[in-house]
């Protein structure tokens, strides 16, 4: 029988498998997390510097930056701490904060590809009732909806996960407090909360990314529809960026979800690359693949360097 005393903390073990590569970890860590916070944050000025930027694509793109800076900030920087030598332990309740802004930051981020999508669908199929039907007022509540949606996804896993009683052992053989990791170390029976986790994560995923598919495969029809090949190449190039960075959202939970036993180390390997490289990669197709941003980054930089030189 486990000893019923409850536990006050838990020791993150890390990346599975990676014993003695911690300093060359963390270089490589450190270094991506900073090029994500740089990569968005110079997106994110990009956007509201210039007045032509301030349209719903971009209202939507500047969001996504911000989410990507804030959603690798949930882990990282404890990972970067353990890493560097530091103690990996972790509050029960750092833990459960942990968990809960993990899932709220990630499955906002994934309504918002999917309001995204519809933005592109609305502006490819209905050009001439594109302000119309994209007003702030609209944009504004989609967004409240992902936020909403987001909370209420996060606020039932934490609150299923954490209503278990935890008292040993207390290693999670994981690098953050996720709840494949968590449910083993309950005391009592955790099937239900595996259940709820497992369904509610796996259907919003599938769900948005069907509402993904369905706007993308009207904007295709629409795209083989125009005429020109200018006008096919224009539609497709202001599609093509979000494309992208939804393939690197939803690449690594699809590969989780197709293996068929649970192996620690790709597991590990798909949260970093979901959590950590997926958001720098986004700053880097937006930057180079939109020419908008790329022009008020330049203009950025110029009214930079004028300063420096008076």
């Amino acid at each position: 029988m486990r000893n019923r005393t409850l536990l006050h903390e838990f020791i993150l073990l890390g990346i599975p498998q990676t014993e003695g590569l911690e300093p060359m970890l963390f270089v490589i860590f450190f270094f991506v997390y900073f090029f994500t916070l740089l990569g968005n944050s110079l997106i994110l000025t990009a956007i509201t510097s210039s007045s032509t930027l301030h349209t719903p694509m971009y209202f939507f793109l500047g969001l996504l930056s911000v989410f990507d800076m804030l959603f690798p900030s949930v882990t990282c920087p404890k990972m970067l701490l353990y890493l560097s030598g530091q103690n990996p332990a972790i509050s029960y309740e750092g833990c459960a904060i942990q968990l809960f802004f993990y899932h709220f930051l990630g499955s906002t981020e994934g309504c918002l590809y999917s309001v995204m999508a519809y933005d592109r669908f609305v502006a490819i199929c209905h050009p001439l009732r594109y302000m119309l039907i994209m007003k702030p007022v609209v944009c504004v509540s989609l967004v409240t909806v992902s936020f909403l949606i987001g909370c209420l996804l996060a606020t039932t896993l934490t609150s299923f996960t954490f209503q278990l009683n935890y008292c040993g052992p207390s290693h999670v053989d994981h690098f953050f407090c996720d709840i494949p990791a968590l449910l083993p170390l309950a005391c009592n029976d955790s099937s239900l909360a595996q259940r709820v986790g497992s369904i509610n994560v796996g259907l919003l995923a599938l769900l948005l990314l069907f509402s993904i598919c369905v706007s993308y495969t009207h904007i295709g029809i629409a795209i083989l529809r125009i005429r020109s090949a200018e006008g096919r190449q224009k539609a497709f190039s202001t599609c093509s960026a979000h494309l992208m960075a939804v393939l690197c959202a939803y690449g690594p939970v699809i590969i989780i979800y197709l293996q068929r036993a649970p192996n620690p180390l790709l597991g590990a390997v798909v949260q970093i690359l979901n959590n950590i490289v997926s958001p720098m990669l986004n700053s880097l197709i937006y930057s180079l693949r939109n020419k908008e941003v790329k022009n008020s980054l330049k203009k950025v930089f110029q009214n930079i360097v004028l300063s420096v030189q008076e």
